[in-house]
Formats: structure tokens, sequence, C-alpha cells
């Protein structure tokens, strides 16, 4: 029989208070644990699962909560807390226990390092390396890489043979129109060192229009701007049938997720990270793209689309 536990409890409440959260908070639904994750018990633990305050972010928490959840766990939702900075302080600290976190943030933006490794799995190690010393660990990342990305749409990619960003070149200059948002535009990760990377000529001022990061989607969907700049596992890249450039000089971070949790709170419970294991041939950007369009086109609540994705996966028993 499905349960529904509330876990935005007035101790949370406090909790939350006292350290300036905010949280999506509401109801998580919780039911036993089935499959490979049957035998899993982690009855009388207390686990504060955070995220940042976007759609993936938040999606992922809910998984996180209502597996924690359902092994028997106290799962805290704290999730949606506002910022990078804000979660990883709050990690860091101890007012989190987890957060699903990604390689290429914690490499350049917390570790401060200006290069990305551009290798998956060399990225993860040394990030993995460098967290211990903050007392945190990260599991082994998923396949899944929220990275940035160049994407047309349909008739401009097919216009021009648009296939990778090299094929930019095939493009004439006054048809190279970009939508950015501000703060790809200074990256040094971003548009001007990603068209030097690929030996593209800058368009002139007037080519580049500078928008809200999500507004970029649609723009390039309409036609307003024949390239933008959009983030590899966002829902609307299926939905509005958008062709995202392959970067085969890997010039973007790589931005595996992976799931960090406090050293001592793993060493309590190291049932935690066989309780995720079996996401590694999941999340996919395939896979978050669908979950991240339920919530963002269809309009779906959070913790639903995270419960339906557990069931239709095996690991809960409906």
């Amino acid at each position: 029989m499905k349960k529904v536990v509330a876990t935005l409890t007035a101790a949370s409440t406090l909790f939350l208070a006292s350290c300036g959260l905010g949280t999506a908070g509401g109801l998580i639904p919780s039911v036993e644990l089935q499959g490979d994750l049957a035998d899993i018990d982690l009855e009388g633990a207390a686990i504060g699962v955070g995220s940042k305050n976007f759609t993936e972010q938040i999606v992922l928490g809910k998984i996180a909560t209502i597996l924690l959840e359902s092994a028997g766990a106290n799962a805290r939702d704290l999730t949606n807390v506002p910022g990078s900075t804000s979660a990883r302080q709050a990690l860091v600290s101890g007012d989190l226990d987890m957060m699903f976190e990604y390689t290429g943030t914690a490499w350049i933006t917390y570790q401060g390092n200006a290069d990305p490794i551009p290798d998956e799995q060399e990225q993860y190690k040394a990030v993995r390396e460098a967290d211990a010393a903050n007392g945190i660990e990260w599991l082994p990342p998923y396949p899944m890489n929220n990275t940035y990305a160049i994407a047309s749409n349909e008739e401009t990619a097919n216009e021009y043979a648009l296939a990778t960003l090299h094929d930019i070149a095939n493009m004439p200059m006054e048809e190279q129109t970009i939508c950015t948002d501000a703060e790809f535009r200074a990256r040094n990760d971003g548009l001007f060192p990603m068209l030097e990377a690929y030996g593209l000529e800058e368009p002139p001022h007037d080519n580049i229009m500078e928008m809200d990061s999500g507004a970029v989607y649609a723009a390039v969907s309409n036609g307003d701007c024949n390239l933008g700049v959009i983030f590899a596992t966002d829902g609307r890249v299926p939905a509005l049938n958008l062709t995202v450039l392959e970067d085969p000089e890997a010039f973007f971070p790589k931005y595996n997720a992976s799931l960090t949790v406090r050293s001592e709170v793993l060493e309590e419970h190291p049932e935690i990270e066989e309780l995720f294991a079996p996401l590694a041939d999941l999340l996919t950007n395939e896979k978050m793209q669908e979950l991240n369009a339920r919530v963002d086109i269809e309009g779906q609540d959070y913790a639903d689309v995270a419960y339906d994705f557990l069931v239709k996966e095996g690991f809960l028993a409906e």
C-alpha cells in the first residue's frame, strides 16, 4: 500500500530557519523497495537531502529523498536551495548531508581550477580526491553530462549541414546569429574562447543577442537566432526538436552528475552507496531530458516525476 510521509516536520522547519535554507518541501511518497534494493535498510538514519534551485536538481533531490525514505531513513527534504554557492556551503558545513553535484562545477567553481580535464573519469577522480579534504565523498558519476552546448533548430541544421561545432563555418557570417546569456558570454569556457578553439571568426556585435538563459530555447526554436547556448540535459531540447551540435574538440567542461555525501554520514551508513548504485545505468542525458520536460513542459510535480521514474524502473513496489 502506498503511504505518504511529510518530511518537512516541525523539527526540520526549525532546522531550516537556523541555517537559512529554502526548500521545495511538500509530501514525499514512500513505499517498499524491491528488486536489487529490497534488502537495504537505513532504519533510524536521519539524512538531510539538498539540491540547487532548478528543475533537474530538484527532481534528482526528490529521487534521493524518496529512495532514502523507502529504505527506512528519516530523509529531510531540503531541496531548492537558492544558488550553487549556498548549497555547497550548506553541504560543507553539515547543514545538508548529501546532494547531487556536477564534476565541472566542483572543479572550476568550488576548487578554483581554470582548466577542465577533458576525460570524464579523470575529471571525476580529480574532484573526488580534492574534496576528500573537505569531508565530502563523491560516489561514482552518472552518464548524464549537463554541460553547455550549442543548438540550432532542425531547419537551420538541415540548411547548413550542422552536426558539430566545426560546421558553424558552413554558415555565412550574416547567418551566424547567436543567443546567449550574459554569463556564458563572459566565461573562460564560454562563447568567444569556444569560437577561437574551433577556428571560427567572431561574428559582428549585432549578431550576438543576450537574454535570460531560459529564453534562448524558444528564440532558437522560433528562428529569432540561428544558434543558441543551451544545457545538454534540458527537457526543452527534445520538446522543441532542437539539434545539439557535437563538441569533437571536447572544449566544454564535463558536468557529470554525482551524489556527494558528507564523509561521516557515508561512513556511518555505507548502504547509501549500494542504494544509489543502480541509477548509474539510467541517468543519461536522454533520461534527464525526459524527466526535466515532464516538469518544465508538462507542468508535473517534481516529486511525482521522481516517484514515477523509480516505480517504472522497478525500484519501488506500487
